[in-house]
Order: structure tokens, then C-alpha cells, then sequence
């Protein structure tokens, strides 16, 4: 099994790879919206890992995945809004931010 962090280009690359097949890196990279010489230097990375061969044809370069053995690990990160909760206090009520500090950083 090859473990590959959520929230990184691999993962990304990855399971668009799983969903469609063929592709070229042109069609991936506006897929992701990365630069093609980006998402070929990140491309070189997994070809050495031996988890994808790049072929590459006089006009085009083609992904194939060799192997499809992955785990995703790491945390999810949190996509969905952030609810307001409704605090009564002596004003009256008023909105605060779950979570908000009043800093910059933390």
C-alpha cells in the first residue's frame, strides 16, 4: 500500500487519474488548474515512485497509473461554513464567529 497525504497535488493528480483515463498532461493540467511545468516536475516525482508512467507521443504526453494499491491519510480539512452562534448577553443579542480570536496569529 502507498500512502499518499490528503491535501497535496498528489492526491489530487491521483484521483483524477483513477476517474479518467486517457489523459494528457495538457488536459490534467487544466483539470487541476496547475501550470504544465508544475504538474510535470510533480509528475517526474511519482514516476519515480513507480507510480505512474508518463508516455510520450510527438505531439502529447500521456498519464497511465501502474498502481492502484493507495490509502489516503491525514485529516480532512473542513470545506463547509462556519455557522454563527447567537450569544444573549446583557446588550442584548449579539453574533460571534466560532472560534474567532481577536489577533492576527495565534
Amino acid at each position: 500500500m502507498i500512502e499518499i497525504k490528503t491535501g497535496t497535488i498528489e492526491e489530487r493528480i491521483i484521483k483524477t487519474l483513477q476517474n479518467k483515463y486517457p489523459i494528457t498532461l495538457k488536459e490534467l493540467s487544466k483539470e487541476l488548474g496547475i501550470s504544465e511545468s508544475k504538474l510535470k516536475a510533480e509528475l517526474l516525482k511519482l514516476q519515480s515512485k513507480n507510480i505512474l508512467i508518463l508516455e510520450p507521443l510527438p505531439d502529447k504526453i500521456f498519464i497511465r497509473l501502474i498502481r492502484f494499491d493507495f490509502v489516503f491519510v491525514g485529516r480532512r480539512r473542513q470545506y463547509k461554513f462556519i455557522k454563527k452562534k447567537k450569544i444573549k448577553g446583557e446588550e442584548g443579542e449579539k453574533e460571534e464567529e466560532e472560534g474567532k480570536d481577536d489577533f492576527m496569529y495565534v
